[in-house]
């Protein structure tokens, strides 16, 4: 079996889950599969400057730049954060409301970004599904690659065409 990698994660919030992210901010700092943990906001009154898409953008793009190697995000539902999350290139990301949905989310999607609901889940369920979903890992050589790479390659292709290249 392999051995679970550190994660370096980035957490992030707007005002309507930041109660989560203080809890799940806690978890990932005193959990030992965890090497760094990056806060992408937002904090207590930053909610009239920060809204969901530049939490989930900023998030996203650590992820896709390489600075971690996942994410976790929460909103209201969870929804907005994934939305905005899946518009950087390369970043897969998925609302998970339940053990089953976030472990497919990476053993068949490889989602590096996982997005939950304050106003959907309780406390401990969303504490329980983040532990969980980093205990999972992609594998390469399972039949979802080939699914995942389709995506890969119409994300870049569509990328390429956008950029003019």
């Amino acid at each position: 079996m392999t051995e679970t990698p550190r994660w370096r994660v980035a957490i992030g919030s707007d005002d309507a889950g930041l109660a989560y992210k203080e809890l799940l901010l806690a978890d990932l700092r005193n959990d030992p599969r965890v090497s760094e943990v990056i806060d992408v906001g937002v904090e207590q009154g930053d909610a009239d400057t920060l809204a969901y898409p530049d939490i989930a953008l900023a998030a996203a793009g650590k992820v896709a730049e390489g600075a971690v190697d996942r994410a976790v995000l929460v909103c209201g539902t969870g929804i907005g954060m994934a939305v905005s999350a899946n518009k950087v290139t390369g970043v897969r990301a998925t609302t998970a409301h339940d053990s089953f949905s976030a472990e497919r989310s990476v053993l068949s999607n490889n989602c590096q970004v996982l997005t939950l609901g304050q106003r959907v889940i309780g406390a401990e369920l969303a504490r329980r599904l983040v532990r969980e979903w980093l205990g999972y890992i992609f594998d390469p050589t399972s039949p979802s690659q080939d699914k995942v790479a389709r995506i890969d390659e119409y994300e870049h292709r569509d990328s390429a065409a956008r950029s003019g290249a």
